[in-house]
């Protein structure tokens, strides 16, 4: 499986962001691959007073590029996230594009980014924003893939309920900042991997210094040893990286974590 990472400059203009995914989307078809991902709000600078202005309810402008470019293409589209707007509330939400340009998946952030480290980052998407509540996977001719949103991918339980459903990757369009990202970024993308013995798949937007919101960049892919395969700088990138899933099947023989596991002392109960 041939995954490519889209690691763009995101501008605070939304037709020319639509418009530069796309063309760097087509720029990686180039090398025959099956899956593109987009970074957490590709179409608008990650700002709270940003999400209403920029949002858009179903069929919206990036749906409908995306949807129409993945058909074109024949490839799976992970649409990064744009603020979506629906029943009077925002939501950060990710929607996922089959090679026929059919809506497969469509994931709220369910884990609103809501911190204030000392000498650090102070967000509170929970100003504006409303949280999902869905465990998001979806069907591929590779297999079962799982998704989720930046924030959303520091709950272990979430990514092992995704394991436990037979993923083999999670997809997370994300955008940590210059103070979790040097932190904990790599960390967290070979934890998972280790953890739940799959592929895990990280996109970020490309460092902006002059942004209110400056992400760190480094969008990563690391295999279920927990290797990193690659991993960007700061500035704006194409990757096209070939997932081994064989690998999964290897590594699980060779350390059987999830089969090993006890429930008779302990389980994850909750939404499959």
């Amino acid at each position: 499986m041939k995954i490519a990472q889209i690691q763009m400059a995101v501008t605070a203009d939304k037709q020319a962001n639509i418009r530069r995914a796309v063309i760097l989307i087509r720029e990686a078809c180039r090398q025959n691959i099956d899956m593109a991902v987009l970074p957490e709000m590709f179409c608008c600078p990650y700002d709270n007073s940003c999400f209403d202005t920029y949002s858009e309810s179903a069929d919206g402008q990036a749906q409908q590029a995306l949807a129409a470019l993945a058909k074109e293409e024949r490839i799976y589209l992970v649409g990064g996230s744009v603020p979506e707007k629906a029943d009077g509330k925002l939501y950060n939400t990710s929607y996922v594009y089959d090679r026929q340009g059919r809506q497969i998946a469509r994931h709220r952030k369910a884990h609103l980014f809501d911190i204030d480290v000392a000498g650090g980052q102070r967000f509170f998407e929970s100003d504006v924003l409303s949280p999902g509540n869905a465990v998001t996977v979806f069907e591929t001719e590779f297999g079962l893939m799982g998704l989720c949103i930046c924030f959303d991918f520091r709950f272990e339980e979430l990514a092992r309920l995704m394991a436990l459903q037979g993923t083999k990757g999670i997809f997370v369009p994300a955008a940590f900042n210059m103070t979790t990202g040097p932190a904990h970024w790599e960390l967290l993308f070979r934890q998972r991997a280790v953890d739940n013995q799959l592929f895990t798949v990280g996109v970020s937007p490309a460092r902006d210094e002059k942004a209110s919101y400056v992400a760190y960049g480094h969008s990563i892919v690391c295999d279920p040893w927990g290797m990193v395969l690659h991993q960007c700088g700061a500035g704006e990138e194409i990757v096209v990286t070939e997932l081994p899933l064989e690998r999964i099947g290897t590594v699980r023989r060779q350390l059987p974590i999830l089969s090993a596991r006890r429930t008779d002392l302990y389980q994850i109960t909750g939404q499959k």
